[in-house]
């Protein structure tokens, strides 16, 4: 019965991301005829040249790719990928054709494709999955080096298609647009992805580190860790607490130990990604091999 939770509330994940993806493709992208970014920027230029639906030259354009990739992604990934790729393709050219068509300014219209189209992937990608095609050169990538950053690398293999579709409509404009829509995928992927996740980090040097401990306890309920260090200059031993919070916390905590003891040093840092209690867990979308 868990399984058959599990593999609904994933269809249901790819059924949404899947729209989303859809409609900036369709509504947006594709009436404003600026290039788009992985497979589906080859196929708007198939559709654009011999009017090939979108949806059919996407999965013919996948087979080779998928044969390919299917041994490094894994079982697991590669079939909903799969699943998630027919889905997709079946709404670009079946169901996003009855929602609206924007045909307003070309800039908005690049603003909305990057947004819409980034949402869709990234909840694709938080579910172990993707639309295949350039997805699966991606999250191949990914596999082989997980420490990349997923906005990065789809980025790098866009701006071929993009730049290939601007030149061949000689559309310089269109380029700059596509330009822009991969560059706003590609952050909301990774704020969506890793954003929800993120927050401070606090390093606080100090000679009371168990006072310290108890005030950002009191004021923001966070465990906090003390680590055994030596000053540089005078090399006396020293207290250095790290704490791990949120943007909102941080400033409770920053200001309490500030008012505790005055003469702490300390260094606020951003951190991506904060796994553990207190912190909400996200399924990073990671091949299996």
């Amino acid at each position: 019965m868990n399984k058959k939770k599990e593999l609904l509330v994933q269809i249901m994940w790819e059924l949404a991301g899947s729209i989303f993806y859809a409609i900036g493709i369709y509504n947006f992208a594709l009436q404003a005829e600026f290039p788009m970014t992985g497979f589906s920027g080859i196929s708007i230029i198939l559709y654009r040249l011999f009017n090939i639906s979108i949806g059919l030259s996407t999965v013919l354009l996948n087979i080779p790719v998928a044969i390919l990739c299917c041994k490094l992604l894994g079982r697991k990934f590669f079939v909903s990928s799969i699943r998630c790729m027919l889905l997709s393709s079946f709404i670009v050219d079946y169901v996003a054709p009855l929602f609206p068509v924007y045909q307003g300014d070309r800039l908005l219209a690049a603003l909305c494709t990057g947004v819409f189209c980034g949402i869709g992937y990234a909840m694709i990608y938080t579910r172990n999955s993707s639309t295949g095609g350039a997805d699966f050169i991606i999250m191949a990538v990914k596999a082989l080096r997980p420490h990349l950053s997923m906005g990065n690398i789809s980025f790098l293999t866009d701006v071929g298609i993009i730049l290939v579709g601007g030149l061949l409509f000689r559309d310089i404009d269109g380029m700059i647009y596509g330009m822009i829509v991969n560059i706003l995928s590609a952050v909301v992927i990774d704020k969506m992805i890793y954003g929800m996740n993120s927050g401070k980090v606090a390093f606080i040097v100090t000679k009371n580190g168990k006072r310290i401990c108890d005030v950002i306890d009191e004021c923001s309920q966070r465990g906090s860790t003390i680590l055994k260090a030596q000053g540089g200059y005078k090399q006396d031993d020293i207290q250095v607490v790290m704490c791990a919070c949120n943007s909102k916390e941080m400033y409770q905590v920053r200001k309490s130990v500030k008012d505790t003891d005055p003469d702490s040093f300390i260094v606020v840092v951003e951190s991506h990604e904060v796994h553990g209690e207190g912190f909400k867990m996200t399924n990073i979308g990671e091949a299996e091999n």
